[in-house]
């Protein structure tokens, strides 16, 4: 378990945190991580997943920003560098958006991607 900069791997905007944290209220809890992955799959190669976790893994990064601690994994972490994590909000609906400066290739619908 390893604790870094969140500068060095990923950002999460305030917008973004403040999600996070009314989330983690629903979940009954706030003293969550939320873990941040890339994992096998979508017609890209490469899918984003969020969810919530009580704690770390021994392979994961830690990183603390805007009040959200951002767990990633070792294998994660290559795809993530630089990325930029935002909660969007508009007609066509809202959600969390991961803007990430590896992605070579992307589906449509934006689920998936590539970093050749």
């Amino acid at each position: 378990m390893e604790s870094t900069e969140l500068s060095q791997i990923i950002t999460i905007t305030e917008k973004a945190a403040q999600k996070v944290g009314e989330f983690m209220k629903q979940e009954g809890k706030d003293n969550l991580y939320l873990r941040v992955y890339v994992s096998g799959g979508g017609c890209s190669g490469l899918s984003y997943g969020m969810g919530f976790e009580e704690k770390a893994e021994e392979d994961d990064h830690i990183i603390e920003q805007n009040g959200v601690k951002v767990l990633i994994d070792g294998y994660s972490q290559r795809y993530l560098k630089g990325a930029n994590i935002d909660y969007i909000e508009s007609l066509m609906g809202a959600g969390f958006k991961i803007n990430n400066p590896n992605v070579t290739k992307s589906c449509s619908c934006g689920h998936s991607f590539n970093t050749d």
